[in-house]
């Protein structure tokens, strides 16, 4: 298959981790900035790809951890394949971008106006078990300090004012 496009982005190295997706011109807000593609595969090999690669992560950080997307009740999308350019966009605290599951696909839309060279972002959203696992590298100012979904930052704050 052939990687997906976006007359908007490019990928170059990131401060945040590794390469990171950047603007290369103007987006509107309200923008489809790329979709989210991969395999669709069930919630049980979901499950066991985030084991099986979390498990490498651990011993090798040069590679994101997860690449898996919930779809729906029954599937998800594994994006860690190579025509995905979309895996390349980093998690941030305070993101520009945010996931919508439209019509059964996923596309990552401009929160706000993003400028030319401006890092592609948004909140992965993970769960709050095992958030210890998953530092947050994405250095604003609103930054929690883990790839954590914002609905779990009061729980956090909680745990580390203690």
């Amino acid at each position: 298959m052939e990687a997906t496009t976006s007359e908007y982005i490019e990928v170059r190295e990131s401060g945040i981790h590794n390469l990171g997706v950047y603007a290369k011109k103007d987006i509107p807000k309200g923008a489809r900035v790329i979709e989210y593609v991969g395999e669709r595969i069930t919630k049980a090999e979901a499950d066991r790809r985030s084991e099986a690669h979390m498990s490498l992560a651990d011993n090798d950080d040069s590679n994101g951890r997860v690449y898996i997307f919930e779809l729906n009740k029954s599937h998800d999308i594994d994006g860690n394949v190579p025509w995905n350019t979309a895996r390349y966009i980093n998690h941030s605290c305070s993101p520009n971008c945010e996931a919508e599951l439209i019509r059964g696909h996923i596309w990552i839309i401009a929160k706000k106006r993003i400028k030319h060279g401006e890092e592609i972002s948004y909140n992965y959203g993970y769960g709050f078990d095992d958030y210890d696992k998953h530092p947050c590298n994405c250095g604003s100012k609103n930054c929690i300090g883990y790839i954590l979904d914002k609905r779990h930052w009061p729980k956090l704050r909680k745990i580390m004012d203690r």
